[in-house]
């Protein structure tokens, strides 16, 4: 019988068998994986790493392959104004350091780190199979029973859904969500730039959506560029030309001439949380939890708290020698990651709200505030701080860089 059987093969579901792996090497770890083998090789996009997910892959001894193509974010800069201006003032910059003389955060492509990922599984013996999802799944008192893609058929002793925002696997579990559709889409592709970034990150706040530029190795940036949905799925689908010449508009030339140097998509943005993480023998972690709108760049490190906090659940159960599928012990993660969740949810809900609008008394209020956070260092350091993703006394061991 496998003890903990992971569906999805995203960063989320893999560094949760690592993690598993790692600190419980008897543990038997599976993760299934629908999509086809060598598929994450062609993801083009980059996430932003905070420094508290830095400290949890470097435990789980996947950062050293990971940093070679990560790039440190040394400065954040936010500005607010409208697409036309031809001045835009900054209102807030952000050092990029936090604490210890580390970055905040870095951004690392998503092919290093799955990759990275993948070998760690490897090295610690987690069976990934590629090509099969799983289909159903029975609730029993002892174990699930999982039947996959084809009919095979599996029992674990916990189910962990990693399978997404769209999860095909919490609605079999009758888990309800709070969703909402901001009518807006993400647009993310990669820029090449004549002038190095000299690590900064910017974001700016334009009427349609915030518009961020995110510093990559080799003089490159990643783009999230929010755009209504309508206008967003005419520029990705649009001549090339008419793209750029709108990308140039936002970005601006103090980098010099730009070049897309990756594919361009867009992603339908809005607001899902599950009310319920865990069902007996079930357990949701990242996207499958919680999606949340891109605007303060944390819903990869959102995921890699479910991932500290449900192994630390999980390792400290088996060695006291408790069922790690019970309810009971479940619910101990449900109860640490819940609350956290909902938090971030709605901050990014209501900065989305504030900033993605032309409306003249807002935008002075909004402005107002930006203005005195940047001359508050207390203050400001408070967002470093949370932006870095600093672990209290009560979050999970891995975030602070300790093992389970």
């Amino acid at each position: 019988m496998i003890d903990v059987l992971i569906a999805g093969g995203g960063y989320v579901g893999l560094s949760l068998a690592v993690s598993l792996k790692k600190a419980a090497p008897h543990l038997e770890v599976s993760v299934i994986d629908g999509a086809p083998e060598g598929a994450w090789k062609r993801d083009e996009r980059a996430s932003a790493v905070a420094s508290a997910a830095e400290r949890m892959l470097d435990v789980l001894g996947v950062w050293q392959a990971i940093v070679p193509e990560a790039e440190p974010i040394r400065r954040m800069v936010i500005t607010d104004s409208k697409t036309s201006d031809p001045v835009r003032p900054v209102f807030l910059t952000f050092d990029g350091e936090g604490e210890e003389g580390r970055p905040f955060a870095h951004m690392v492509p998503n092919t290093a780190m799955v990759g990275a990922l993948r070998a760690a599984c490897e090295e610690f013996g987690v069976t990934v199979r590629q090509s099969t999802m799983v289909e159903t799944f029975e609730s029993g008192d002892h174990a699930v029973a999982v039947t996959l893609t084809g009919g095979e058929q599996l029992e674990a002793r916990l189910l962990v859904a990693c399978d997404g925002v769209r999860s095909k696997l919490r609605d079999a579990a009758g888990i309800k969500t709070v969703e909402f559709d901001y009518g807006q889409s993400g647009i993310v592709t990669t820029v090449e730039h004549e002038r190095p970034h000299e690590g900064t990150a910017e974001e700016h706040f334009l009427p349609a959506g915030p518009f961020a530029t995110l510093p990559l190795k080799n003089n490159r940036s990643s783009l999230v560029w929010t755009e209504r949905t309508a206008d967003a799925e005419r520029l990705v689908k649009g001549d090339d030309f008419l793209f750029e010449e709108e990308l140039e508009r936002r970005f601006g030339h103090r980098l010099g001439h730009l070049k897309v140097v990756g594919g361009r998509r867009a992603f339908p943005l809005g607001l899902t949380l599950a009310r319920d993480f865990v069902k007996p023998r079930f357990a949701l972690a990242g996207d499958a939890a919680h999606g949340i709108h891109p605007i303060s760049g944390q819903g990869l490190n959102l995921g890699f708290k479910d991932v500290a906090a449900l192994a630390e659940t999980i390792v400290e159960a088996d060695r006291l020698g408790l069922d790690i599928g019970s309810l009971a012990i479940l619910e101990r993660y449900q109860s640490w990651r819940r609350f956290d969740t909902f938090r971030m949810g709605v901050t990014t809900d209501v900065l989305n709200r504030l900033f993605s609008n032309d409306i003249t008394p807002v935008r002075i209020a909004r402005d107002f505030g930006l203005g005195l956070v940047d001359r508050l260092p207390s203050l400001k350091s408070f967002f470093i701080r949370q932006a870095a993703g600093v672990a209290g006394d009560a979050d999970p061991r891995l975030l602070s860089g300790q093992p389970i």
